[in-house]
């Protein structure tokens, strides 16, 4: 691609990875509450519903170490195309009568491989003038597709389950055409040879290598934390709505998670205003207001004001990890390939949801006040962010002294 069309923000080549991305994150979101439902259909206990995520980040967590090397070594295009046939494999699974939770992880195989891709191409469409504003439409586009995948994958799951889980697959379906319109783009960091030992030593190195990388530390350390806490949050909000509101339906929490999508996209735009990647600082503000508008959550009881308190959420969310998203992808680009960056990125933030979602999971099971932990978590991620807000203006401060010193 000419360096004209890359300064060019709106090329057809971005939007046809908007739409790809649009319809396949819209059909993962309802996926999943249409597999909620399924399991509120036949009875399964209320602590086994956290696990069908755990099934999903668990494959992408074994498949991390080869999913950036893939994504770096064939055209991204074609990757989110075999990854939407996967998640589309995975649907149609459960539809026929697969058990929820292998189908579940057989879509979570390909968004493995999809999220590298996807992110990764960004780096190849456009500059790193423009890459801010690149990753806030990409999530702006994520959010939207989660906010009208939770409403339609909660109001068809309450209808009928099936009905809901065939909407997906053709969701899938059509993703996938899409896909066949983003360009090939010659790979950007091609292995000589593609077997299980050279991948996984190449992961190693990748991992290394942003390790090392001061900047690329700190945005894998913070998107991890945004993902872990997000995925928690979802299935927090599940079981939060009965209590605190007195709704016992599978829609109405889909109907809050999509509130929290749209703060998201405020967020997104709001950081692509206000933030660059001299100024990523400031988007850990946001996500200490994320932690302090949770624990506001045990004190609504009312409808409309837990709306309010997401937007809120959902807005400091977006504000916090979208400067991190494209920080991380410019050193990446800069150091081991979009792909494997995003691809370790990705390890770090579904191993995060992992421990994270299955620690909710055992305090759930063990008969912790639902509201209790509520206050507890909001409080943990307020904490959490302002120490990593603290280390990493300290290491800042210690490098322009050496500097001085030099």
């Amino acid at each position: 691609m000419s360096t004209n069309q890359r300064s060019s923000l709106w090329t057809r080549a971005l939007l046809a990875v908007l739409a790809a991305q649009f319809l396949s994150a819209l059909a993962d979101n309802a996926l999943l509450f249409a597999a909620l439902a399924l399991l509120k259909q036949k009875s399964y206990p209320d602590w086994s519903v956290p696990l069908l995520q755990e099934f999903f980040v668990g494959a992408v967590i074994l498949l991390a170490p080869f999913s950036g090397p893939f994504a770096d070594s064939w055209p991204k295009g074609r990757v989110m195309l075999l990854s939407n046939g996967l998640k589309l494999l995975g649907a149609l699974g459960i539809l026929a009568g697969m058990d929820p939770f292998l189908g579940y992880g057989i879509v979570g195989i390909g968004a493995a491989t999809y999220a590298p891709a996807k992110y990764g191409i960004l780096s190849d469409l456009t500059t790193a003038d423009r890459l801010v504003q690149a990753n806030g439409l990409m999530e702006s586009s994520t959010i939207a597709a989660i906010l009208i995948g939770a409403v339609l994958g909660g109001t068809l799951g309450d209808w009928n389950p099936h009905g809901a889980l065939a909407a997906v697959v053709g969701c899938y379906a059509v993703a996938a055409i899409v896909n066949l319109f983003i360009p090939r783009i010659a790979p950007s960091h091609r292995l000589n040879r593609l077997t299980i030992v050279s991948m996984l030593k190449d992961f190693g190195h990748a991992v290394r290598r942003l390790y090392a990388i001061h900047d690329a530390r700190f945005a894998v350390g913070g998107t991890s934390l945004f993902w872990g806490a997000g995925s928690t949050m979802r299935f927090l909000l599940i079981a939060w709505t009965p209590i605190a509101l007195g709704i016992a339906n599978t829609r109405e929490p889909a109907y809050l998670n999509a509130v929290v999508a749209i703060g998201i996209v405020m967020g997104a735009a709001l950081a692509g205003k206000f933030v660059t990647l001299p100024t990523v600082n400031r988007a850990l503000g946001g996500g200490i207001v994320l932690g302090f508008a949770v624990c506001v959550l045990v004190a609504v009881k009312n409808l409309h004001l837990a709306y309010g308190a997401l937007l809120v959420v959902g807005a400091a969310g977006g504000f916090f990890v979208v400067p991190l998203n494209a920080l991380l992808q410019t050193k990446g680009h800069e150091s081991t390939g979009a792909g494997h960056a995003v691809a370790v990125q990705n390890g770090f933030e579904n191993l995060s949801m992992l421990i994270m979602l299955g620690f909710y999971t055992m305090l759930v099971r063990v008969g912790v006040p639902i509201l209790t932990l509520v206050v507890c978590f909001g409080a943990f991620l307020a904490l959490v962010i302002a120490v990593l807000w603290w280390y990493r203006v300290k290491k800042q401060r210690e490098r322009a002294i050496q500097c001085q010193m030099a």
